[in-house]
């Protein structure tokens, strides 16, 4: 029996070793009574102590005592970690940390070298210590961290930098631009990076500069090219225009950096802002200045203080026009479509984001003056919530690819109906927009083409309700957050929505709101049942405030789903299993 008990006993330890050389660890193991049963060599590549430390039967509080005299202890370097620290204190607090249920910590042991320590203290009273060697990974923190700064640093450079500057990744989108760059188009860096040119030009100079981006990205050849440009504050801005690739082959990228020269051209004030008498330059030939971008808006210009004091900036006697209000951060879409508004014979201006809206609001409140509708970019971030939250005046969605003519009667519908009718006839258009409106006067509940929109951003999820769709023999479709589940919604009008309250993108209880803004002149409502973890009351109560008529708490089955399909959906429509 000694004969078998020692042979597991050795199988045992070669398994430890094994284990303990795979993974790259150091392992001690000690029983209850703090004595060493078993313990690898590479501790000794940790802490330079005698051998016969680890022995089985040593005392843990002798090994700590041999790690103390060392020297090699954490949070010093071994030079200068003698006499330092009290010894007996020392070893009662690293007992104290091995009879902890858990107990993980990063240690230095030497000036370049740190160790990860991980405790573990089983029921059964064995102690398990593993220790693994994480300078490598330490470092490469401290060098990202080193990076990081450097990357900051270098940002406040550029920021600081009085000429506009931007770079480009392959695909042409802005990666990075500093704020001289954002100033001359009077955006925010979050509004240029990851768009491209067409985003912030007209079609005509997008293509222009996309043109020539491309010739110095693909060869190299730096392009240079005198330009005036007019700012989003209507100065004029001279500026020599430099392209030039950076980067290695395959990753290169376009910098794209405009000297300002318009002290040069129009000539420039002294020090103390009095005109020095300094002539510009003699230009021989101004055309060699192309036209380049004018990002001056002059309603973008007007400071949102002084609209709501003067009155004349807005004009009330203009009662002959309907006024159009656009919500766009898309300067294209603001380019094209205002214009195109004024010729329909509207009132239109634009606004860029939620704050300038509510401030044109608290405006036109003060003068007396009426927002006959709201057109909002239905690609903003938040266009569902704005909608959902806005009762000023009729609302619209705009998405991409919209025809003009659709687009006129739509928005003469909601001018003076108060919803958006699309019209059947087709016409050409941009292709670039498309129009979402809800649909006028629903007086019953037809027979869908889907009958089910179940919003679920969880794939296991997922998998379940269509398990259990199919089954029943519901059709259905499945959207994986609240701004996919709108969509779907408008597409096909279902008899029912399952709406998980907890999503990204869009919460299911935002994504409620916006289906009831788009309901709100229609005679049916479509039923939405909130699917929630947990039946909290909190949950409960934002369902109910959300407009939602009902709650099912996961895990969701065949019964649930069943019985909420028949207490919710007509008769008329409803599929009765079996």
């Amino acid at each position: 029996m000694n004969d078998v008990a020692s042979f597991g006993a050795n199988i045992q330890k070669t398994v430890l070793e094994a284990t303990s050389d795979a993974l790259g660890l150091a392992i001690l193991v000690c029983d209850k009574n703090d004595e060493i049963v078993f313990a690898t060599r590479p501790i000794l590549q940790f802490y330079p102590i005698p051998a016969h430390f680890l022995e089985a039967g040593t005392r843990l509080k002798d090994f700590l005592g041999a790690i103390f005299d060392s020297g090699v202890r954490s949070g010093t370097a071994p030079e200068s970690s003698r006499r330092h620290a009290n010894r007996e204190e020392w070893i009662s607090e690293h007992l104290s940390h091995h009879w902890r249920e858990r107990f993980d910590v990063v240690e230095r042991i030497g000036r370049h070298r740190w160790i990860n320590v991980r405790t573990r203290r089983l029921s059964n009273g064995l102690g398990i210590v593993a220790i693994n060697d994480v300078s490598e990974q330490k470092k490469r923190d401290e060098q990202m961290q080193l990076d990081m700064e450097r990357v900051e640093l270098t940002e406040g450079i550029l920021d600081c930098l009085p000429n506009p500057l931007c770079v480009k990744d392959r695909n042409l989108s802005y990666i990075a631009v500093n704020k001289a760059f954002c100033d001359l188009h009077g955006m925010t860096p979050d509004a240029i990076l990851g768009r491209s040119v067409w985003d912030l030009l007209e079609p005509d100079l997008a293509e222009k500069f996309e043109r020539s981006d491309r010739v110095t990205l693909e060869s190299g050849v730096i392009h240079c090219q005198p330009e005036q440009i007019v700012k989003a504050d209507g100065e004029d801005l001279w500026v020599v225009t430099r392209k030039f690739r950076v980067g290695d082959p395959g990753k290169h990228l376009l910098v794209t950096c405009m000297n300002d020269v318009t002290d040069l051209v129009v000539g420039y004030d002294g020090l103390d802002g009095i005109t020095s008498g300094r002539s510009p330059l003699q230009v021989k030939d101004y055309s060699t200045f192309a036209p380049a971008q004018n990002c001056y808006d002059p309603f973008r210009s007007i400071d949102m203080q002084h609209l709501v004091e003067a009155g004349a900036i807005i004009d009330p006697d203009m009662r002959g026009r309907q006024k159009i209000l656009l919500m766009t951060a898309a300067a294209a879409l603001e380019i094209n479509l205002v214009p195109q508004l004024r010729r329909w014979g509207f009132d239109a201006c634009a606004v860029r984001n939620a704050t300038e809206l509510a401030a044109f609001k608290d405006a036109c409140t003060a003068r007396g003056i009426t927002i006959d509708a709201l057109l909002i970019d239905g690609t903003m971030a938040h266009a569902l919530a704005t909608l959902a939250n806005w009762t000023v005046s009729p609302s619209l969605l705009i998405a991409k690819d919209w025809k003009a003519v659709e687009l006129r009667a739509s928005i003469t519908a909601l001018c003076e109906h108060g919803i958006g009718a699309l019209p059947s006839v087709e016409a050409e258009g941009p292709a670039d927009w498309d129009i979402i409106v809800p649909e006028a006067n629903l007086t019953g509940r037809p027979m869908p083409e889907v009958e089910v929109v179940v919003a679920e951003d969880n794939e296991i999820n997922q998998f379940v309700f269509a398990q259990i769709l199919e089954g029943i023999g519901i059709s259905y479709r499945i959207a994986a957050n609240g701004e996919e589940a709108v969509k779907l919604w408008q597409q096909y009008r279902p008899n029912l929505v399952l709406m998980d309250v907890s999503m990204p993108v869009m919460n299911g209880f935002d994504a409620t709101r916006a289906i009831r803004a788009l309901e709100k002149n229609a005679v049916f409502q479509t039923p939405i049942i909130a699917v929630t973890a947990q039946a909290l009351d909190i949950d409960i109560e934002q369902s109910k405030l959300a407009g939602m008529d009902d709650y099912i708490t996961k895990p969701i089955s065949p019964d649930m789903i069943e019985a909420v399909y028949r207490k919710f959906v007509n008769a008329k429509t409803e599929r009765m299993a079996g």
